[in-house]
């Protein structure tokens, strides 16, 4: 149901349904404040996806998701476009602030499939009014009229602009023509590749982030942290650091001691002159060792094989992996004694609006949160430290402050995708898999009694993926944990970017323990058609089974996720085994209808980057309580000289409404870099990234 607001624009408003996915341990509120508006709308609880018709001939929709590069900003404004026959560049598509009820969470690959009904609905309610507001003012019966262009045109060639129009289209009830959205045969915008509304903004710097904000003349401010994970603070001598130019204020909080001062620059050197004598955490006793026999130990026993089978077996240690957003993470805030306000990219400010106002002591109806923009994600955004950190220095300094985490900070201390072991045994007989067991165990993240507490917990191990994917008899699975006082969190493609990666491993171990070529074996087993079709794709697309050199190698994937299927096949340069180079990739995608061919593509080529990195380079130690690493120096990140020199993407055409995309490339991509390494080197790769 579309609902019609009372207002002197033409504004409509349609539900948006609350069951969205959450990650792992993240879930989403019905809690917010209050978008300020002049609409009201009656007769509704729901939360509203609102369109207003501008007198100046925008279209504006406040999106009820962040954006942090993934394109949603995008793609929302195309379902509008499409739907109203408007130009793109009439369509402005701002972040909603938190809401008061309601699905604000972004996540979980659904943000596309979970808009793309109610957005057009929308869309296609505010045509049918202005097609019938034209014809009143013309005189003329709707179905003689046409849209285009942002406006109506009449048969004689006359036009009205959906800007003029717009007041008298706010007092139709009853539009005289249908409202019901187009069918996919006469999409003219849907489906066609197309380049981000905001990409000149961002590459001209005009794109605002938190970091750009300026309000209530905000100032600078970092914070000192402990030198291991949960550490406490003893004593602090801030003398000198206060005695410094530019300092405004020194404040102690959970997480160390802040500094206020009129630039970055003065805040840096104020917050290194500070003398703080720190407690050990609690994990000042483990390392990397000690850790990955807790992991062992605690993955489920495999049980007892069916007799008469033969075994494929793999044991797997993936390392912990930060976040690493190309933004560091940001917040502004301005907490007074009656009211706050706050500004940061959050993929769940309505749960971040009640933690703040609860760490403040404010009702929830008096804090504020502005959403903005993110420069990446993977996950990172789903928590929100850094904006009770700003609050709580805010309040404590009695200023607006404006927080940065470094990428030490976030790094050392920040969120990171759990550290996990696997062990998986497939078992055939007669040349087809009868058994396929997946046990693993995950670090989750705990709470204990020495106040090494961490705000967001993710609870519970990675448990195996769908077994639906293959035809292997009967599957089994289990998880364990090993609990620790550190900060994790979901990482782009949470559980399946290592549980369906070691899969992918053993496939291809399973298809050689047969004797069969790893791209057939999957044809012969794959329960999907449009997995075998993806698989096809990249096959041909790929050249697979061409010849190569020594030490060169194809490897294969597929992933099945979110109602959509992907695959992958990965080139890679192993003769030298210590530094392989991915030379190329393919991918195959069937996401039903691809709202924006572009911008999947460049998802599933930042998955690609995703799987090069965390298979062959990048992960986090843990050494004595601490992380090891502190910036791209030492975590390494792929880099440009990294990416392959081929990539290309292939989209499956499709008339079934939208999946998920954004996580779905990641099991598949790793999993084809593994397999590819393996081949090439004539290993069996079991730990990853491969250079632990």
């Amino acid at each position: 149901m579309v609902y019609t607001l009372a207002a002197s624009t033409l504004t409509v408003a349609a539900p948006l349904g609350c069951d969205g996915s959450s990650a792992e341990g993240v879930e989403p509120t019905a809690a917010g404040v209050p978008t300020p508006s002049d609409v009201l709308v009656t007769g509704a609880d729901e939360e509203m996806l609102v369109l207003e018709v501008t007198a100046a001939n925008k279209v504006v929709v406040r999106l009820p998701r962040v954006e942090v590069g993934q394109g949603i900003t995008t793609a929302v404004a195309m379902m509008i476009a499409e739907e109203l026959d408007a130009r793109l560049a009439d369509v402005d598509i701002p972040l909603a602030e938190a809401r008061t009820k309601g699905n604000q969470y972004t996540g979980g690959s659904n943000s596309v499939s979970s808009l793309y009904g109610p957005a057009r609905e929308l869309a296609a309610t505010a045509r049918a009014k202005l097609v019938t507001a034209a014809s009143r003012r013309w005189h003329l019966p709707p179905r003689l009229l046409r849209t285009r262009d942002t406006m109506v045109v009449a048969p004689d060639g006359r036009t009205a602009t959906f800007g003029s129009l717009t007041e008298a289209a706010a007092r139709i009830r009853h539009p005289a023509i249908s409202a019901k959205p187009k069918p996919a045969s006469k999409h003219r915008v849907i489906g066609q590749p197309t380049t981000r509304i905001d990409a000149r903004d961002i590459v001209t710097g005009r794109a605002k982030y938190a970091g750009d904000v300026s309000a209530a003349g905000a100032k600078p401010t970092v914070v000192a942290r402990p030198p291991t994970l949960g550490g406490k603070i003893v004593t602090v001598d801030d003398r000198a650091a206060r005695a410094l130019p530019g300092v405004h204020a020194v404040v102690r909080i959970a997480g160390g001691v802040a500094v206020v001062a009129e630039t970055f620059h003065h805040a840096f050197k104020a917050r290194d002159a500070l003398h703080i004598t720190w407690a050990p955490g609690p994990l000042a006793a483990l390392s990397d060792t000690a850790i990955r026999s807790r992991l062992r130990a605690a993955v489920p026993p495999l049980g007892t094989p069916l007799l008469g089978t033969t075994q494929v077996t793999g044991e797997f240690e993936f390392a912990f992996v930060s976040h690493a957003p190309m933004e560091v993470l940001t917040a502004v805030a301005d907490v007074r004694a009656d009211r706050a306000e706050i500004w940061f990219s959050s993929q769940t400010p309505m749960d971040a609006r009640d933690s703040i106002a609860s760490e403040v002591g404010l009702d929830a109806s008096k804090v504020r949160v502005h959403v903005m923009r993110g420069g990446g994600s993977f996950g990172r955004r789903l928590n929100y430290e850094a904006a009770i950190e700003a609050a709580q220095i805010s309040k404590a300094a009695h200023r607006p402050v404006k927080l940065m985490w470094s990428r030490n900070d976030d790094i050392r201390h920040g969120r990171m995708r759990p550290a996990s072991h696997h062990r998986i045994r497939a078992s055939h007989a007669g040349g087809r898999v009868v058994a396929f067991t997946h046990m693993t165990a995950s670090v989750n993240e705990a709470y204990d009694d020495s106040g090494a507490t961490v705000q967001g917990a993710v609870a519970g191990g990675p448990l195996p993926s769908d077994s639906g994917l293959y035809n292997f008899g009967r599957v089994t699975g289990d998880s364990g944990g090993v609990e620790l006082a550190m900060p994790l969190g979901a990482w782009r493609s949470v559980d399946s970017g290592t549980t369906r990666t070691a899969e992918e491993i053993v496939v291809d171990d399973i298809a050689r323990s047969l004797g069969k070529d790893p791209v057939a074996f999957r044809r012969t087993t794959l329960m999907s058609k449009t997995v075998k079709a993806v698989l096809d794709k990249v096959a041909t697309a790929g050249n697979w089974g061409r010849t190569m050199p020594d030490g060169h190698a194809q490897g294969v994937a597929v992933h099945e996720e979110y109602g959509s299927c992907v695959a992958a096949l990965a080139e890679i340069d192993a003769s030298d085994p210590k530094n392989p180079r991915v030379t190329k990739v393919v991918m195959a995608a069937d996401v039903g209808t691809a709202v924006n061919p572009r911008g999947l593509e460049a998802q599933l080529m930042g998955t690609a980057v995703d799987g090069i990195s965390t298979v062959l380079r990048a992960g986090l130690h843990i050494d004595r309580g601490a992380v090891r690493e502190g910036s791209f120096a030492d975590f390494h990140w792929a880099r440009q000289r990294h990416a392959p020199l081929h990539f290309e993407a292939h989209i499956l055409p499709s008339r079934r409404d939208p999946g998920g995309a954004g996580e779905l490339g990641v099991p598949a991509a790793a999993g084809a870099v593994a397999n590819a390494y393996a081949r090439a080197t004539g290993t069996r790769p079991r730990r990853f990234p491969l250079n632990f």
